[in-house]
């Protein structure tokens, strides 16, 4: 694993030296006042929820919209009516006026938008989950290494202050032997809340069904799937793909934890029946750090809403993504209470409650790194190694059985 860093750090260090010697193509040299030109790809509705983001961000210009669907042009004009708009994203990459891009496509599009903007030089805003697969994670890494562009992960999480009390406390309190990380996210809703009508003009006259098949497997043009893609496993990963990514992202990158060594995932589809992924499902991962993470959801009940709990033999850290309270609790508890003779902190208010609109937060530290060149909240390292634990416990649901990251082949064995 050490030869590997030192490696990947070569490789960086190399590519950073083209990038200034004009051999990797690089974006214009950015004061830490200019305005920012950016666009966007994929403008369905998380598309358009960031595009709003930056917009309000500072010193930003919206330029372009591209999305292989034309009535989202007709959308976004109405937010930007200014903004040039394109069925094929390679032509908005062709601006070279164009500093930024925003990714918000179907889990299967991402790694074939993101490579050709990094290699068109633009810094990239990627929506989670990054990879739709550890081939398509490999090819996005190839090509952030062979250039010098700032890229953010939308795991937004990462740029709240819970994030960085969080890891704070993981680190100054006394935890002990920490063994296990749980986290759930339930709602009471069928399908998730995801399921949408399909407009009459969703035809093959207004959508360029090959682009949006990409490599996915070939089927009739379907209307379902370009508006309700999250229920197929040709272009969606399922829950673990929209929620679990979130909470395995925050503390991957607050303890600086790496990809499992093995996971297993069961569930079941009791409330969904048009979709394919599970709407109930609990997942297992054993993590190199002799840690347990597992992780569960279902739509059948808000009971649980979404919690997360750093479990130490000396002391809790736990996390409401609700309200982004962050607490620390001292001691072993007992069937949910502190034992009697702990003291103090466990019992005061929460550290963060209501950290705004992450993101909004998100996006401004995005464009902040694209005129600083330092390091996103989110990197593209965090992006990868919380995508290939999604990815294997999709695998494991799918396959039926326990699987393992061999890390030196980067496969899902």
């Amino acid at each position: 694993m050490s030869n590997r860093r030192t490696f990947i750090r070569q490789v960086l260090r190399g590519s950073t030296a083209m990038a200034v010697s004009g051999l990797v193509p690089s974006g214009r040299i950015l004061g830490a006042n200019d305005r920012i030109r950016f666009g966007l790809i994929g403008a369905g509705g998380r598309g358009k929820a960031i595009f709003k983001a930056a917009i309000n961000a500072p010193n930003t210009e919206a330029v372009a919209v591209a999305d292989v669907y034309t009535r989202r042009f007709e959308e976004v004009k109405r937010i930007a009516p200014t903004v040039k708009t394109y069925t094929d994203f390679r032509r908005m990459l062709d601006d070279k006026s164009i500093d930024a891009v925003l990714i918000a496509t179907p889990q299967h599009q991402h790694a074939l938008n993101f490579v050709p903007s990094i290699e068109a030089g633009k810094d990239v805003y990627q929506e989670k989950t990054m990879a739709f697969c550890p081939d398509h994670a490999r090819r996005m890494r190839h090509a952030v290494l062979a250039s010098d562009r700032v890229v953010q992960i939308g795991i937004q999480s990462t740029s709240s202050p819970a994030q960085a009390r969080a890891r704070e406390l993981v680190r100054t309190k006394p935890m002990g032997r920490i063994t296990a990380i749980h986290a759930h996210m339930y709602r009471n809703s069928p399908y998730g809340g995801w399921k949408a009508a399909i407009p009459s003009d969703c035809n093959p006259q207004h959508v360029d069904w090959k682009a949006f098949e990409g490599e996915a497997a070939l089927h009739p043009f379907d209307p379902n799937r370009v508006i309700n893609w999250r229920f197929y496993w040709d272009y969606s990963g399922g829950n673990v793909f929209e929620n679990m990514v979130h909470q395995v992202g925050f503390w991957f990158k607050a303890m600086d934890l790496q990809i499992p060594e093995r996971a297993s995932m069961s569930g079941a589809n009791y409330f969904s029946p048009e979709m394919q992924v599970p709407d109930t499902m609990d997942v297992t991962m054993a993590l190199p750090e002799k840690i347990l993470f597992t992780w569960n959801s279902g739509f059948g009940s808000s009971y649980y809403n979404e919690d997360e709990f750093v479990l130490g033999s000396e002391g809790t850290v736990t996390r409401d993504d609700g309200t982004e309270a962050v607490t620390y609790v001292p001691g072993p508890l007992k069937h949910g209470r502190a034992e009697a003779g702990t003291s103090g902190e466990g019992s005061t208010a929460p550290d963060i409650v209501g950290a705004g609109d992450e993101t909004d937060i998100h996006m401004r530290n995005f464009f902040d790194c694209v005129r600083s060149r330092k390091e996103t909240d989110c990197p593209f390292e965090i992006g990868f190694r919380s995508a290939i634990a999604c990815q294997m416990a999709v695998a494991s649901y799918r396959q039926g059985n326990e699987v393992r990251w061999d890390a030196e082949s980067e496969q899902i064995v």
